[in-house]
């Protein structure tokens, strides 16, 4: 186990982080004394191992053109191979400046502008906004709520293939917002369905590292051969260990048809120079880093435990889901009945935290709100006290219907 200290808060401001920083330009707030717990990323520093690597590469000072070694390669495929018992082919590997650009790419390959791209509600806003960008449809196959957890809901997806027959389907394992990870059982019927359409099943599993409570990440990539050409799963180090703003991703497409597409799809945007700290934080993280993760692990399934019972004990108009993963709360807000407006702006002015709403994450997020776990301790007790506060200053809401 790693024995750093996720307790140790961090001052971000005056970081250039879009969480703590640039509240103003995104949601039109001051934010300065506000606990912001919206943007996913952790606020925690990243592995002493990457650090050092880091700072060993500026220290050489020349920083040119720069292409993966073999053991940027390496370094992934045994970490695939160690934590998620996947043997991944070098060849199927490709590397870009993060997952929804890829996706982005994916989806203009294998679409036509006015086509459908199916999600599975409530979905991931970055999906939603580059599948509108690029003049595609967003389709939405809503997950099924099943207690305080959620379902996929195959007979439906397989009558909007027959209607719709869409070429690409998004899927999010683990799963942004809620928090679930998905079976083999459930994968294998799903990577069926869109197998026997012909549809393209693109799997962003980014979260996959990050497991709660010892549970066990199961990729697309685990199903069998004969399923695997229509798969490509993307990847990438920087929820694991923090390294998002660096940007490097990878997209692993055993197809090699479908591995060619990409590649000139990539070749034709220029994506073929790669960010030198960026290869070497991702390569650094995967070789020595698991130590510092599994520390990590222990302390956020700890984070959502107290978290939990904390809302149970205090807070029960708050509905905390159930999660296999994530540092990510999903968390019920309709038996205080207030609409989503209100419901923000009373977040904002008087529990002083910044919550994602729910709303943004499609219509199934309407009375939701998903609150950022990976933070010190002493965030979330700040957060509790806000939430609180809330309920206080409006004893009527403890009293609203669900």
């Amino acid at each position: 186990m790693s024995d750093h200290n996720f307790d140790c808060v961090i001052d971000r401001h005056n970081t250039n982080s879009i969480k703590w920083d640039c509240m103003p330009q995104y949601l039109g707030i001051d934010g300065s004394d506000l606990l912001p717990m919206w943007v996913s990323d952790f606020d925690f520093a990243c592995p002493p191992a990457v650090q050092q690597a880091l700072q060993q590469r500026v220290a050489h000072g020349v920083f040119g053109y720069s292409e993966r070694r073999d053991d940027y390669f390496t370094a992934m495929q045994q970490w695939f191979a160690r934590r998620h018992q996947l043997t991944i082919e070098r060849e199927w590997i490709h590397s870009i400046e993060g997952v929804i650009p890829g996706i982005s790419l994916l989806l203009q390959m294998l679409t036509r502008p006015g086509e459908g791209i199916v999600i599975q509600g409530p979905c991931y806003g970055s999906f939603a906004k580059i599948i509108g960008l690029n003049e595609r449809r967003m389709i939405d196959n809503p997950l099924q709520r099943k207690g305080n957890s959620y379902e996929m809901d195959l007979p439906q997806l397989e009558r909007l293939f027959m209607v719709e027959r869409p070429a690409m389907m998004i899927l999010c394992n683990p799963h942004n917002p809620t928090g679930r990870s998905w079976t083999l059982t459930e994968l294998y019927e799903l990577a069926t369905l869109c197998q026997q359409h012909g549809v393209t099943l693109v799997s962003d599993e980014i979260w996959a590292d990050l497991q709660l409570d010892g549970h066990r990440h199961t990729s697309v990539l685990s199903l069998p051969a004969h399923l695997l050409p229509n798969m490509v799963v993307a990847t990438s180090a920087s929820k694991s260990f923090g390294l998002s703003s660096l940007r490097i991703s990878n997209f692993i497409i055993p197809d090699p048809v479908l591995r060619q597409r990409f590649k000139q799809r990539l070749d034709a945007h220029g994506l073929d120079v790669f960010n030198a700290l960026s290869m070497e934080a991702a390569t650094a993280a995967y070789q020595h880093g698991e130590a510092w993760l599994n520390g990590l692990l222990g302390y956020l399934t700890e984070n959502r435990r107290w978290f939990a019972e904390q809302l149970t004990t205090r807070l029960p108009q708050l509905q905390l889901m159930e999660a296999d993963a994530t540092y990510l709360a999903w968390i019920d807000c309709r038996q205080l009945g207030l609409p989503d407006d209100e419901l923000k702006q009373r977040l904002i002015e008087e529990a002083r935290i910044v919550p994602s709403m729910g709303v943004g994450f499609g219509e199934g997020g309407q009375g939701f709100i998903r609150l950022n776990l990976g933070c010190p301790r002493s965030y979330l007790e700040q957060a509790l006290d806000g939430l609180e506060t809330l309920v206080a200053k409006n004893p009527h809401l403890s009293h609203a219907p669900v």
